[in-house]
This record gives structure tokens, sequence and C-alpha cells, in this order.
């Protein structure tokens, strides 16, 4: 008896051991397959619809759509470092040459709560006297400027872990039935009878939130950089990728794009600067038609816990996990409340058998 319980153990140990080894070895690839099941899952209709239209030919359809999505991903990245470097190096040389020229602060800036004193000072300040500004918050801009640069690397790891993402999604898509199957599959053995309704389920809220949330951020971001770019904004890459993560975090575009409207009405004429505004208001209020035409009908996903999810993956693994967070969180609480659900549809059956 005792020697069968030494081998048991020895055995669950190793197996442990090897499911550990695996994980580690897999660990760094979790956040891109995620996000690469979560994109397939998402596009499939598409899929489906390109792959008829090619004569059923799905690893051609697999590969186009992952040089569009590589080609969506890549040319905005391209696009979002030059209007950074060109805003940077034409601070730059203003500053330098001294033909930077900041207006005066609109009136009423000093009245804003909790920064409005301070920040109509520093305002001032800079428009009257430059150097002596920079000089002032010297201490701030290099405390900022390193902040700024692991941004910048940490956005450079994060596009190639989404470039990652694409290129696996596109083999997720060309052997699309399988891994149909293999879900089925999975969530069969795992509650049994019940297993194929799971797994439509999940199928169903990860649609559901990619399109109706993930989705929707993105059409606002990419709106909200259109008018940017066609106003003449500066940096107008860096703001649209900042409307992009606060729509998925479900908080309004025009806190990003409020403080830019009134940056307009000082250094523009009141006509263009009152049609940024309109548009602004627009892309900021565009969820409100957007979401009912992507969310499925049938989705009940709180939106507290898509918010807590996309905050939650971005503190745990930074833009990435913003995205793969949201969904994750939504795909788990549908679960657990459906099996919750069939746990009370099982105990009233039990209770009225009748």
């Amino acid at each position: 008896c005792l020697k069968a319980s030494v081998d048991v153990c020895m055995r669950l140990g190793l197996i442990l051991l090897r499911a550990g080894w695996c994980l580690q070895i897999f660990g760094p690839f979790i956040l891109p397959v995620l996000w690469a099941i979560i994109i397939a899952v998402a596009i499939y209709p598409l899929y489906q619809m390109m792959q008829s239209r090619l004569g059923g030919r799905s690893k051609l359809t697999a590969t186009t759509i992952t040089l569009l999505g590589l080609a969506v991903l890549i040319i905005p990245s391209v696009m979002l470092s030059k209007s950074l470097i060109q805003s940077m190096q034409f601070l730059s040389t203003s500053i330098q040459d001294g033909s930077l020229v900041i207006p005066l602060p609109p009136q009423g800036v000093s009245e804003w709560p909790l920064i409005g004193e301070s920040l109509d000072k520093i305002w001032t300040l800079a428009a009257t006297n430059l150097e002596a500004a920079i000089t002032q918050v010297a201490p701030q801009l290099k405390s900022a400027g390193k902040s700024l640069l692991s941004a910048a690397a940490g956005i450079g790891g994060t596009i190639v872990q989404f470039v990652i993402s694409i290129i696996i999604m596109g083999v997720l898509l060309s052997n699309a039935e399988g891994g149909g199957k293999f879900a089925r599959k999975l969530t069969t053995r795992l509650v049994g009878d019940k297993g194929e309704a799971f797994a439509q389920l999940a199928y169903d809220t990860i649609s559901s939130v990619a399109k109706g949330v993930l989705g929707v951020a993105i059409i606002q971001a990419v709106l909200a950089g259109v008018g940017l770019l066609v106003a003449g904004v500066p940096g107008a890459g860096l703001w649209a990728l900042l409307v992009l993560l606060l729509a998925v975090v479900q908080l309004p575009p025009i806190l990003i794009l409020g403080p830019i409207i009134a940056y307009q009405f000082t250094v523009v004429d009141t006509t263009p600067a009152v049609l940024f505004m309109i548009w602004s208001l627009l892309v900021s209020a565009s969820d409100a038609f957007l979401k009912p035409m992507f969310l499925g009908r049938g989705m009940e996903t709180p939106m507290l816990v898509i918010l807590l999810g996309a905050i939650g993956g971005m503190i745990l693994s930074g833009i990435i996990g913003l995205f793969v967070g949201a969904v994750v969180l939504a795909l788990g609480y549908d679960l657990f409340m459906a099996w919750v659900d069939q746990d009370m549809e099982v105990s009233e059956e039990q209770s009225n058998p009748g």
C-alpha cells in the first residue's frame, strides 16, 4: 500500500512538474494567443463570406485576412510614430529658434477647480517668458521624458505582440472547423451534456464584446484621429491612441477632445474651431448608436464587468491586456452565470419531479 502511494505521488509530481514547465514555456505567448482567438472569433463571419467568394479556399482566405490585418496595424503605427517624431522635432526647433508662440490663457482658466490657478500661472508665464517657464518646470519635464521613453518602449513591445497575434489568428482561421470541434469537445469534457451550449455562449460573448466594445472603440479612435489630422492638431496620433484607451474602458472621448477643443479656439479661427467641436461631440456621442448596431442582442454582460476587465487587464499586462482583459472577464462572468443558472434549474427539477 505504501509503495502504491509513493508511486502515485511520484507520477503526480512528474505530471505537475511537466505541466508547470510547459506553462512557463508557453507563458510569454498566452496574451497573444488569447488576443488571436478573440480576433478570429470576431471576424469569423467575414472569413466565411470571403471564403465563399474565393471558392472555399481556406488557406488563401486566411492569408488574405492576415495580410490585411498586418497592414491595418502597421500602417497606422508608422503614421503614429511619424506624427510623434515630427511633433517633437517641430517643438524642439521652435523652442531653440524662439519662434514658438504660446497664446495667453483664455479668461476663466484660473477658476477651474483644483488645477485652475496653478495652470493659469504657468500658462501665463509660458506665454510671456517661455524660457523661464521651461526652467521652472524642468524637473517635471525630465521625469515626464523618462516616462514617455518607457511608454514608447512599451508600445513598441505591444505592437510586436499584436503582430504575433494577427499571424496566429491567420493560422486559427485556416483551421477554423477543427478549432470549433476541439472547443466543443473540451467544454463537453468539462461540463458534460451542456458543453456545446457553453461553447456557443463563449463564442457569442467573445463576438459581442469584441464587436460592441473593442470595435466601437477603434471606430471612435479612427474618427477622432481623422478630425485631429484635418484640424492640424499636433500629435494627432497620440491623442487618437488616448481616445482609443478611454473608449475601451467605457469613458467618453470628450475627456481627451474637450481640452483640444479649447486649445483650437485659442489658436485658429472661429469657424474651423466650431467645426472641430461639432465633429468631436459627434465622435464622443457615436457609441450611443454604434453599440446597438454591433452588440449582440443576447448579451447581458454588465458594462461594469467590462470596465473592470479592461482596467485590470491593462494593470496586469499593459495595453494588450486592456483589450484581452475586457473580453476574458466578460466571458468568465457569462460562463459563471450560466453555470449558476444551470445548477438552479437542476435543483428546481429535483424539488418538483412532477
